[in-house]
């Protein structure tokens, strides 16, 4: 699977706050809607993670706002894995307007693989690795647009 993924969305109403545009907190939920979407098409899901008793955590989450979403706006969720280290992994977001292309939100979230039972750090597995086509030590640059 390539370390590329995109999502494309339409904000609901309810997405909408009272100063007429998409909710800051909203941004973060989109950007593990893509976080999850990319795993899933990787061919890992919640539920297996959880039976092999390791997975992904959040360790942090960093994001720039840059312009406003309204309604009748549409989106692109952007995301890739930027670095893939022992036991954690950067994974980069950019949310850009689908209609004139313009970068409206970009973050990252460091994701940490755990033990689900230690709760402690655990090596990340080749396999998860292969799944998302990074290797361990790698750095991923920006994708070109048109993922």
């Amino acid at each position: 699977m390539r370390n590329f993924f995109e999502l494309r969305h339409k904000p609901s109403p309810e997405e909408i706050d009272g100063l007429g545009h998409v909710n800051n907190l909203v941004y973060l939920g989109w950007f593990m809607d893509a976080a999850t979407g990319h795993t899933e098409a990787c061919g890992m899901s919640g539920s297996l993670m959880l039976e092999a008793g390791e997975g992904w955590v959040v360790r942090r989450h960093e994001i720039d706002y840059l312009a406003q979403v309204k309604p009748g706006d549409s989106v692109v969720i952007k995301t890739w894995i930027e670095t893939a280290e022992k036991a954690s992994s950067v994974r980069r977001y950019e949310i850009v307007n689908a209609d004139d292309g313009r970068l409206v939100c970009r973050g990252l979230t460091r994701w940490v693989w755990i033990n689900y039972r230690t709760g402690k750090p655990a090596r990340i597995p080749e396999k998860i690795y292969a799944a998302y086509g990074v290797s361990p030590g790698t750095t991923t640059e920006r994708p070109a647009d048109g993922l």
